[in-house]
């Protein structure tokens, strides 16, 4: 059986087709903007998500590192978490001043984070996203970025050590 997903970028796809195809074991086509998809069911299922994270907004290389089983994607969706009609000053909050918070919560996290409109992704090693996505949630919440990167400077250090 064919799945088919929704894309909005067809045109990074089908640039990219043969490199995903190859990688994945899987067979693409794309009309309009609908990504058909042949397979084994657990290919598909991979293909589904790396095409899920390039519509958010990952390069392709990064998408692909999902074929790894120790790495997995996640969506937050903003604004469940917000309580807010106005989403800039949230999305400024996440970001930060020249991309400064993002660049931080994935260094502390080795994780990558996009954020696309009202959805941030994050794709990276399964207790590592975990970690990225709670102090993501916190912040898009409200919560002081410096007490969050004080959290996950604190897990790190607990992991390093072993306490």
């Amino acid at each position: 059986m064919t799945e088919q997903i929704y894309s909005e970028a067809t045109r990074k796809i089908n640039i990219n087709r043969k490199q995903i195809e190859d990688s994945l074991g899987v067979k693409m086509e794309v009309k309009n903007k609908i990504v058909f998809i042949s397979g084994d069911a657990d290919k598909k299922f991979i293909c589904l998500q790396v095409i899920e994270a390039i519509n958010l907004g990952f390069s392709v290389q990064k998408a692909l590192s999902l074929q790894d089983e120790e790495f997995i994607f996640q969506k937050i969706p903003i604004k469940p978490i917000a309580n807010r009609k106005d989403l800039t000053q949230v999305r400024g909050r996440v970001i930060g001043t020249h991309r400064k918070a993002l660049d931080t919560i994935e260094s502390l996290t080795d994780t990558n984070v996009v954020l696309h409109k009202s959805i941030i992704g994050v794709i990276g090693r399964r207790e590592d996203v975990e970690k990225g996505v709670y102090v993501l949630k916190r912040i898009v919440a409200g919560s002081k970025h410096a007490n969050m990167y004080a959290w996950l400077e604190k897990k790190k250090a607990e992991e390093r050590f072993g306490l």
